[in-house]
């Protein structure tokens, strides 16, 4: 990653001392539970921010970056239908639609009905899209290898196996909060 200036302003502050704040403030805090909760929670923002930037480099958003994975993930021939797409990503049919048609102006994408039914719509990557997914993982790949660069191998499946412990007990609780309720755009 490029060097970035310092952002100017108030800054953030530290893992440390947003936890004295929060036991000055709740005094049943229990540290260790939001150092772990709090710096996953930076974490996150940072690298959505890290993904974000990377992505822009090749002319696209993080909203056009997240259609082409799901579309990708989804198997050759990477097509699916708008509001399957919309269910995978947590949006509206008309904030699909939107970004659809943004992405098939950009050549990303092509919008075509389906030949079996004529009423369904059928979304597919096309091969600028899949160059530009491509491009989006080989820059990611540097950016987490970066990232994870101190931990042993041990310490990277010990950390993974933690996370998805944690991520397979929101995801029991939280069944619906797969995706986001608003779009981002």
């Amino acid at each position: 990653m490029p060097d970035t200036p310092a952002p100017s302003g108030p800054q953030e502050p530290s893992l440390d001392e947003q936890i004295a704040a929060y036991q000055r403030e709740y005094g049943d805090l229990d540290p260790q539970v939001e150092q772990v909760v709090s710096a996953l929670g930076r974490l996150n923002r940072r690298m959505n921010v890290a993904y974000g930037r990377q992505v822009a480099t090749l002319g696209i958003s993080n909203t056009e970056w997240e259609v082409l994975k799901t579309l990708v993930i989804s198997g050759a021939p990477y097509r699916l239908g708008p509001g399957e797409l919309a269910k995978r990503l947590g949006l509206t049919p008309a904030a699909m639609t939107h970004r659809i048609d943004r992405m098939a102006g950009e050549g990303l994408v092509t919008r075509d009905r389906d030949e079996n039914n004529r009423v369904r719509v059928i979304v597919e990557l096309t091969h600028e899209g899949r160059s530009k997914w491509l491009e989006a993982m080989r820059m990611a790949s540097v950016f987490e290898e970066d990232l994870l660069q101190d931990l042993s191998g041990e310490e990277r499946g010990s950390l993974g196996d933690m996370l998805t412990r944690l991520l397979r007990r929101v995801e029991d609780a939280q069944p619906d909060a797969g995706g986001r309720l608003t779009d981002l755009d």
